[in-house]
């Protein structure tokens, strides 16, 4: 990945989005979009206390010691909007990405998520979303993703078992 990997979007819409690496000053930011009841909500798979810090502290250690784990800030005009990550999961390739609320509707998680998929080589790629997370489904399906399955699994932010969607970019 270069510093200047961005789409450039029209007024009212993305803006400046970039990706880089995450750094340690990024993670005070990634938590206080997971304290967001609304976005905890519609994520569904979340940490099972979305408020412990020192266990979001411990997750993320966990994530950037992995080398087989690729994680990106997303910027928007230069501002922490929030970050997407490749890892594996069931012996497959999957993507995930998480945006702060105020940047919902302006096209940043699709823009993010596809300047995300050109630094990834390797394909089928996996993704998996709530069944009921149109928004991000969505996303998904505008960079190229489509629906390979369904499964069932707990949802911590919903205490329960919820149907999910499982996607692959082929």
């Amino acid at each position: 990945m270069t510093p200047d990997t961005q789409i450039a979007g029209a007024e009212g819409t993305a803006g400046d989005v970039r990706l880089r690496e995450v750094r340690p000053d990024d993670l005070p930011v990634f938590f206080q979009h997971q304290l967001d009841p609304a976005a905890v909500q519609m994520a569904a798979f979340t940490a099972e206390d979305p408020a412990d810090r020192a266990a979001f502290d411990a997750h993320w250690a966990r994530i950037l010691a992995d080398e087989g784990i690729i994680t990106r800030t997303v910027l928007v005009d230069g501002a922490v909007a929030g970050h997407v990550v490749s890892f594996e999961r069931f012996g497959q390739p999957e993507v995930s990405y998480w945006i702060g609320r105020g940047y919902w509707g302006r096209g940043v998680a699709t823009a993010a998520l596809r300047l995300f998929l050109d630094e990834l080589p390797g394909r089928p790629l996996y993704a998996r979303a709530a069944t009921d997370n149109s928004a991000s489904l969505r996303v998904l399906e505008k960079n190229g993703f489509t629906v390979s399955g369904r499964d069932r699994y707990f949802a911590n932010a919903r205490g329960e078992e919820i149907d999910e969607v499982i996607l692959v970019l082929a």
